[in-house]
């Protein structure tokens, strides 16, 4: 491969990895490759293609009736976009302003009682009931858009940013919203079956009323916990751990230390790289973390192994 072509190459690869690498490692590759290339124009070249603006995104929503695939472009210019204000978001925890797009308008046809995941780049996923995305009062879902002319702040040194899609909330107290459902570097919003039909070991004694105090703490623990922890194995998400097998929380926090740790992990635990967020009493109320609770109590004893 001739010179400059070869150059071109992994200029090219470099800038792509920029977006998901620590700048400092891709310095260090550069120094590498120009000692083990003599490849002089490599870091001038590099450094151009990084002034250029962040390359577009897109975003695939997948319904059980549909599925459509929207540009950043697009959702930049889409007819309902507005500029909102998020006061202290649960990724930057400051006040934010972004091009956003009411949600609801870009889920055609979705039922209040279906249910929704959100997937990251990173593979994280939030279970999403329908009902709360589809509101227009109280508490209201928009997806803010990047705008790669104007990026995103990163989230911390090293880090990427909040974006391309980001799931923000206007009036997040009026429904009670929790971090978990602010997922953020979102690519595909997808239709699925309920948490209890795809995950079955998750589903409390099938006796109880639909009422029951047990199954009031499996709908909050869906909402609030599922997008990083299993249980029995059950569940699509990679960060936590699995919240029965082989023990429960309830089973090694004695008292009420287990509500004191919802409350607030760093409280209980220093531990910077930790990633639990706090779950105050706007988010998770005393008497529905007493559900929450409730409902890991009655799991274990009805453990399965994965």
């Amino acid at each position: 491969m001739a010179a400059p072509a070869r150059t071109l190459r992994l200029a090219l690869l470099l800038q792509g990895l920029s977006f998901y690498l620590p700048f400092s490692v891709i310095v260090c590759a550069l120094t590498l490759l120009q000692r083990a290339c003599a490849l002089k124009p490599i870091l001038a070249l590099f450094a151009l293609l990084l002034s250029l603006p962040a390359a577009a995104a897109q975003l695939t929503i997948e319904l059980d009736h549909s599925q459509k695939t929207w540009q950043t472009a697009e959702l930049l210019k889409h007819p309902d976009a507005q500029t909102v204000q998020i006061v202290d978001g649960v990724s930057y925890k400051r006040t934010m302003t972004y091009r956003a797009v009411p949600l609801a308008v870009l889920l055609p046809g979705l039922k209040p009682a279906k249910h929704l995941q959100a997937v990251a780049l990173d593979g994280f996923a939030a279970e999403l009931a329908a009902a709360p995305l589809l509101e227009k009062n109280g508490a209201r879902a928009w997806l803010a858009v990047e705008d790669p002319a104007h990026p995103w702040p990163p989230l911390a040194q090293g880090k990427p940013s909040a974006g391309p899609f980001y799931l923000v909330w206007t009036n997040p107290q009026a429904g009670r919203i929790s971090p978990e459902q602010w997922p953020f570097q979102v690519s595909r919003f997808k239709q699925l079956q309920t948490v209890g039909e795809r995950f079955p070991a998750l589903l409390p004694d099938p006796k109880l009323a639909a009422n029951d105090p047990i199954n009031q703490g499996f709908a909050l623990f869906q909402k609030n916990c599922l997008a990083c922890h299993r249980l029995n194995g059950g569940g699509d998400a990679q960060m936590g751990p699995d919240l029965n097998v082989p023990y429960n929380p309830t089973e090694y926090f004695s008292g009420d230390f287990l509500r004191r740790y919802i409350r607030d992990p760093q409280s209980l635990r220093h531990w910077p790289q930790a990633k639990m967020p706090a779950f105050t009493a706007s988010v998770l109320p005393d008497n529905e973390l007493d559900l929450l609770v409730g409902y890991l109590r009655h799991m274990a004893g009805r453990k399965q192994q994965p």
